[in-house]
């Protein structure tokens, strides 16, 4: 790990590329080649034996090269990420809008498991799933490598009980409650999701929980989870959730995030029973919708009101 992240690393398959830096220059096509060449001078990127490459290093195929991300003018997000639990093997988090779960694309050290690997100097700790950058709420962790797999399980086939809070404006035409069923598949040339005829991939049972000066807090329990499933449902029935910049169109993009819109969705709460110790676990997120009051993180990083926060080991 270099400052929370871990390396990242790239296949070299058979081609017929003379040198190294030929091949990272096609394979890397949105880096200039001269970022490429000071790295490989520098030493930056090594093969599996940790021996540094050169530009003129010959090409070879069929191994690998290891390196860090670099993430130039990384913006900084200015939101706390208090720890709802932790023991030895799960962590829970209430993640803010704009976060990251993961590293990817612009984002590096301003995701939710890097700043949690240094904060708690646990460099092996792992996402057991993942929440939209644009979406706040509950988010786990495994801190056990080898206990990953099995609560990964859990979300693959379905056993875990989510909840979710959005505030959209409310449809006359739509008779609640309801469930949501459609195909989802991606959009051609978008990284945006469309629903379209054929057999249903997704779920999501939609209820209104309450409504005032226009607007509806529902509540919304998915069955499956497609990429931006819920954006998705909530904006093909009529209602697309409030600061949504994807649906019901794509907005232009914008360089900087506008931090006082975010995207009116919250991933409220998680249920399961735990694969490793058979207990039930449920974890609560703190925030609220709308600017309405939340729980503040208390000087050790736990919140400081726990309100909906059951911990089944102490009762607390």
């Amino acid at each position: 790990m270099r400052g929370g992240v871990a390396p990242s690393r790239v296949y070299l398959p058979k081609g017929p590329w003379t040198t190294l830096l030929d091949f990272l220059v096609e394979r890397f096509r949105h880096v200039p080649p001269i970022v490429l060449q000071g790295r490989l001078e520098r030493g930056e990127i090594v093969d599996e034996a940790g021996v540094p490459q050169s530009p003129d290093s010959p090409y070879t195929g069929l191994r690998w090269l290891w390196y860090y991300r670099e993430v130039p003018q990384e913006a900084d997000v200015p939101f706390d990420l208090p720890v709802l639990y932790r023991d030895r093997y799960l962590v829970a988090v209430d993640k803010p809008h704009f976060l990251a779960s993961t590293p990817g694309g612009r984002y590096l050290r301003e995701t939710a498991l890097t700043r949690l690997r240094l904060a708690l100097d646990m460099p092996l700790l792992s996402p057991i799933h993942r929440l939209d950058r644009d979406t706040a709420g509950v988010l786990l962790f495994c801190a056990d490598p080898e206990s990953r797999g099995a609560y990964q399980a859990l979300f693959q086939s379905r056993e875990v009980r989510k909840e979710y809070e959005a505030l959209a404006p409310p449809s006359g035409d739509v008779v609640l409650p309801l469930l949501r069923r459609s195909l989802i598949q991606p959009r051609p040339g978008h990284f945006t999701m469309q629903e379209v005829d054929g057999e249903p991939n997704s779920e999501t049972h939609i209820e209104l929980v309450e409504e005032s000066g226009g607007l509806g807090l529902f509540r919304l329990r998915p069955h499956t989870g497609r990429k931006h499933q819920l954006r998705v449902h909530m904006s093909g029935l009529g209602m697309p959730i409030c600061n949504d910049n994807f649906y019901p169109e794509l907005k232009a993009y914008a360089e900087s995030d506008d931090f006082s819109r975010p995207l009116q969705l919250l991933a409220r709460s998680i249920e399961f029973t735990d694969p490793v110790c058979g207990r039930k676990r449920r974890f609560e997120s703190l925030r609220r919708l709308g600017g309405r009051s939340q729980a503040s993180p208390g000087a050790n990083g736990l919140p400081s009101r726990h309100d909906g926060l059951r911990c089944p080991a102490t009762g607390c």
